[in-house]
């Protein structure tokens, strides 16, 4: 036996070398079950844990695990997801029984958003910009004790790909940030295969444990919102008139970068942009952001050399990630981070977003629904909005008989300083902080307006009138990308339309 000194100047103590393992064995971070992976990671009370989104209205991960911890009977739990959806109704009976204690997110709609906004909750839901998340994350802010990837497919050793299996759902880029700083990362599939996975999204060295389950959810559920362009004379109003924005901006040329989001008047106006583009013969630089197919469509078609996708929004999007490389996979910190000096949103041109309300001083609510119902969330809204050369709102003046131009909105959930134009179906208006669009717009010949003369035409269209903000206790706080807070969310006193 070797006479090893205790410690070594310079070095410090001396641990000796063990005999090695047998190596016949073979090592596996597969478990038996959820319940083996909870034992592993050593939750307790109080703990956090991740959820991400990526199969959307179709997750079936979050359930099952909310399932397994409350068997346990642990309480107080932190629920830290990207985004909650209907399907996630199952996290309100956890709320009632004080499994679940808080809970933040990106994005809540459905029966939870309603259960949080009539005060389930006694502390107040955090709403994090998908960037801001990710700072929260890198900063410490948001200590995740164990994150619970769903997993189309892995092997043993814990590679996980987001293209192979019977779930796949695409890129894997909310996740990405959460398996850097978890304290303990579970891997969740229904799909296992022979180590190495190939193409790997998530590495082996980033994983701890590896559960195979039934089914980890519907990809059917991925598409859950409006992800064709809108076809009604409306709607495509809109769009031509978003396109022409964009087209007398001084920003479409050789390189264009864009986002928008999924909805049918963001894909109407996209149309309209790739037609002008096609005709100028311009070949944008990426689209960025949640891609659906007609994304995809438009890179085959040539008009953009790339997408960036932190999230597909739909199976065209998905069979696109699987097969070509020009699709390619973003992480939430890199698509939108604010403290990494510079993240994709700050070199997009132009963006298209939408608005459950915009108010006078182009302040933009996508979070609550008249009356106060939480029916939303950021997201990419704020990020977006503020790192874009352009921030384009599209809405009609009405909606559901309400105004959608008003005097202050409901909750203040993107600033409207990052805000530069607001495109209705009765006029433009431009943030009197762009007075260079303006005169742009105004010599190309758009209908441009003030917001003021908007709000006075939205006003008098409405049927019904916007009910007041709500008074009782907070129950949401509404926090900005850079940690700061935009607005705060009351309980629901008695019954809103």
């Amino acid at each position: 036996m070797l006479d090893l000194p205790v410690t070594v100047e310079g070095y410090g103590a001396i641990r000796a070398h063990a005999a090695p393992r047998d190596k016949g064995a073979r090592r596996t971070k597969l478990l038996a079950d959820l319940d083996a992976a909870i034992s592993a990671c050593e939750l307790t009370d109080g703990a956090t844990i991740s959820f991400h989104h990526h199969l959307r209205n179709g997750d079936g991960v979050l359930n099952m695990v909310m399932d397994a911890l409350s068997r346990r009977g642990l309480k107080d739990l932190h629920v830290a997801a990207t985004s909650i959806f209907p399907v996630h109704a199952p996290l309100m009976d956890h709320i009632r029984s004080g499994t679940v204690g808080r809970i933040s997110a990106s994005f809540i709609s459905g029966p939870v958003g309603e259960a949080i906004s009539r005060g389930a909750l006694s502390d107040a839901v955090v709403l994090r910009t998908h960037g801001g998340r990710a700072r929260a994350l890198d900063h410490g802010q948001l200590k995740v004790d164990a994150a619970f990837v769903a997993a189309p497919a892995a092997d043993d050793l814990g590679n996980v790909s987001g293209r192979a299996g019977k779930t796949a759902c695409g890129t894997l880029g909310y996740p990405l940030t959460d398996v850097e700083v978890a304290r303990h990362v579970v891997a969740v599939t229904d799909c296992l295969l022979p180590y190495p996975v190939q193409p790997t999204d998530i590495p082996q060295g980033k994983v701890d444990h590896v559960v195979v389950v039934d089914r980890i959810g519907d990809p059917g559920g991925i598409a859950s919102g409006t992800t064709k362009p809108a076809a009604d004379p409306s709607s495509l109003a809109i769009g031509e008139r978003a396109a022409a924005v964009i087209a007398a901006s001084g920003y479409l040329s050789e390189g264009f970068s864009f986002q928008t989001g999924a909805g049918g008047i963001s894909l109407a106006t996209a149309a309209v942009v790739g037609r002008i583009m096609a005709e100028r013969g311009i070949v944008g630089s990426f689209c960025s952001g949640g891609i659906t197919g007609f994304h995809v469509k438009m890179l085959n078609d040539g008009l953009f050399r790339t997408l960036m996708d932190v999230q597909c929004f739909d199976l065209d999007a998905v069979r696109s990630y699987q097969s070509d490389p020009r699709h390619q996979s973003m992480s939430a910190a890199t698509y939108a981070a604010p403290h990494l000096g510079g993240a994709v949103v700050d070199r997009v041109d132009a963006v298209v977003l939408g608005a459950t309300e915009v108010d006078l001083g182009f302040n933009v609510n996508v979070t609550t629904k008249a009356g106060g119902f939480i029916i939303g969330g950021s997201g990419g809204h704020a990020d977006t909005a503020a790192g874009s050369r352009l921030a384009i709102i599209t809405t009609r003046l009405t909606a559901g008989g309400f105004a959608k131009i008003v005097p202050e909105v409901g909750t203040l959930t993107t600033p409207g300083e990052t805000i530069d134009v607001v495109v209705t179906d009765a006029g433009i208006a431009v943030n009197p902080r762009r007075g260079d669009m303006g005169e742009r717009l105004r010599a190309a010949g758009l209908p441009v307006k003030g917001i003021e003369e908007l709000a006075a035409e939205a006003a008098a269209a409405a049927t019904r009138p916007t009910p007041p903000r709500s008074k009782g206790r907070v129950v949401a706080v509404s926090e900005y990308r850079d940690g700061t807070v935009t607005d705060v969310v009351r309980a629901i006193e008695g019954e809103t339309g």
